[in-house]
């Protein structure tokens, strides 16, 4: 059974939603028999190159909140993330424009270290001081995921390279019906929306693999819209 994932590494329960994903995976029986892929979405797909911003500014821009407002929501997504076990710092990063990172991950997924790469941004956006914005750390990552260094920077150097990929990824998404992220799908058959808890996802799996007609997800689960926006219940 195949599982994509479409995400986005600027998006705080993409990061969240993975970790629950394999939570999830590790609970199902026949996890040895699924195959993980990752696709792109971006959230800021008409942001400039090279400009970034706080992303409490950029909360409390799209929200109309404040800047203390802006971190109590970060506060809520960051209680989130701890409880799954992932660091989360609140303050000191950016957002901006993913589409280097995504051309880089799907370089990666050629060379068969996807999953490596995309673990390391996100540890690196989330958790580390560690722009995923500065080309340089992106390639420091890309190397430490294994890919080779001479490689890495020349797709990084070729705005076409891997563009085409990360295009196709995301007029599937939109094709599918995909709004926001993260959104999983299974064999082509069946839709997740959302960070959900592992145990919709177990139950999600199981029902894939028996064949069933529809799956049933969690109402309210967070994910991120495209702009940034990322929704925090309550909030």
């Amino acid at each position: 059974m195949r599982v994509e994932i479409w995400s986005d590494i600027a998006c705080p329960w993409c990061y969240i939603g993975k970790a629950r994903f394999a939570k999830g995976l590790a609970g199902f029986a026949h996890r040895d028999e699924v195959e993980v892929v990752f696709r792109s979405f971006e959230l800021d797909p008409n942001g400039a190159k090279g400009v970034t911003a706080p992303v409490l500014e950029m909360l409390a821009r799209k929200y109309g909140r404040t800047l203390d407002e802006a971190r109590a929501m970060e506060e809520h997504v960051a209680a989130s993330a701890r409880a799954e076990g992932l660091e989360y710092r609140t303050d000191g990063r950016d957002h901006g424009n993913t589409f280097d990172i995504h051309r880089l991950l799907h370089l990666a997924a050629a060379r068969g270290r996807q999953e490596q790469l995309l673990d390391l941004a996100f540890r690196a956006n989330f958790a580390e001081e560690r722009s995923v914005f500065d080309p340089e750390v992106l390639l420091a990552l890309a190397v430490e995921a294994g890919l080779d260094e001479t490689e890495a920077r020349e797709v990084l150097a070729d705005e076409s390279a891997y563009a085409d990929r990360v295009r196709a990824d995301e007029r599937e998404a939109a094709e599918l019906g995909a709004n926001a992220v993260p959104f999983f799908v299974l064999d082509r058959r069946y839709g997740i929306s959302g960070g959900q808890p592992a145990e919709v996802f177990t139950q999600a799996l199981e029902q894939a693999w028996a064949g069933r007609e529809t799956v049933e997800t969690a109402p309210g689960a967070e994910a991120c819209e495209p702009d940034g926006a990322c929704a925090v219940p309550g909030a």
